[in-house]
């Protein structure tokens, strides 16, 4: 892939990775959507909308690097597993640590018990943003697989698949099951779309004049789309529904689309200093998303929320101290020889 792909990955990649702080920033903020001023919870509303494009637009660039390759069976697991278990199971006990601090989970069931405890929080998960990373360990199980199939197929066939997939995933919305058959397509759904989609944008050439406003327009749309109908949603449910939120969903499916051929296809003249601190930065994105949750958290016990002034200010402002102080946290670990390989 040549150099210039590879900025605008690593520059998407940097923006998802503040995307995902953000939305984490603004969460807490949404759920007290029964006990918050109206003004004050449209602002987490709005940033969770901006934002929802993050996750899926990771396993698109993860699509769009590695889909086109030819690996050895071991060789690619052994490399992708084994540079992610290690700090995945590092910041697992971490936050297993964590949660035992603020008497979360409590360790008086005898050596065995507390165990079967870790074990179970390693199952399920110790912390609610690591689920990004079990998905991340089924898709590496099936990229090897999936990448032969893309190689070999021809745009047609591409675009075959991706059509059933978006058709999947509209007749599986909660306002669209009427439309749905005996006839089994679930073979079609999941994140496995995200990594075809990505693949698929990225060598994609679109040759026509505003390719960028189109792909901006679309991300608007959608991401309004997003923010109104989950407000219409809350004020005629009087409960939050996550339906416009569903990353797996026809809306931020486009969200997604828009966000990723923006950032493939403006052309934004960086200094070349500032392209390598967003390169090198770029780099420590796992890392960044393992620790912000820590983060986040540690802010949030010293009274650094949304809460401390308009959200509409606060929440970026918050979101970037957390990424700041994530990032210089993993760049020195990965400065330290015992445990640069935990870092991420």
């Amino acid at each position: 892939m040549n150099q210039q792909k590879l900025s605008w990955i690593n520059n998407l990649r940097l923006l998802a990775m503040f995307a995902v702080v953000v939305l984490h920033t603004a969460s807490p903020l949404l759920f007290n959507y029964k006990t918050v001023a109206l003004g004050d919870w449209m602002a987490a509303d709005v940033y969770n909308a901006v934002t929802r494009f993050a996750v899926p637009v990771f396993v698109m660039i993860t699509g769009a690097l590695v889909l086109g390759k030819d690996y050895e069976l071991g060789d690619f697991l052994k490399k992708r597993l084994g540079r992610l278990l290690l700090p995945f199971l590092f910041w697992s006990l971490v936050y297993v640590g964590y949660q035992w601090y603020e008497e979360i989970i409590y360790f008086n069931r005898g050596t065995w018990g507390n165990i079967s405890m870790v074990l179970h929080q390693l199952k399920i998960g110790s912390s609610y943003h690591l689920w990004y990373v079990y998905l991340l360990v089924g898709l590496y199980l099936v990229i090897p697989i999936i990448s032969k199939f893309v190689r070999n197929a021809s745009e047609k066939e591409l675009l075959y698949f991706l059509a059933i997939w978006f058709i999947t995933i509209l007749i599986s919305s909660p306002y669209l099951t009427r439309f749905e058959t005996a006839v089994e397509l679930r073979y079609f759904s999941g994140y496995t779309g995200y990594l075809v989609l990505g693949y698929y944008l990225a060598n994609k050439q679109f040759n026509f004049p505003g390719v960028v406003f189109m792909a901006a327009l679309i991300f608007i749309c959608f991401a309004t789309v997003i923010s109104i109908g989950t407000y219409y949603l809350e004020i005629r449910t009087k409960e939050l529904s996550t339906y416009f939120y569903e990353p797996v969903g026809p809306f931020v499916v486009m969200l997604s689309v828009g966000g990723f051929l923006i950032a493939k296809n403006i052309r934004v003249i960086i200094p070349p200093k500032l392209e390598r601190v967003f390169a090198n930065t770029s780099k420590f994105t796992l890392g960044i998303y393992f620790s912000h949750a820590l983060i986040l958290n540690i802010l949030d016990l010293n009274g650094v929320t949304y809460a401390i002034f308009n959200p509409w200010l606060s929440i970026p402002l918050v979101a970037l101290l957390c990424f700041v102080i994530s990032w210089l946290l993993i760049y020195v670990m990965s400065k330290v020889p015992v445990v640069k390989h935990l870092a991420g």
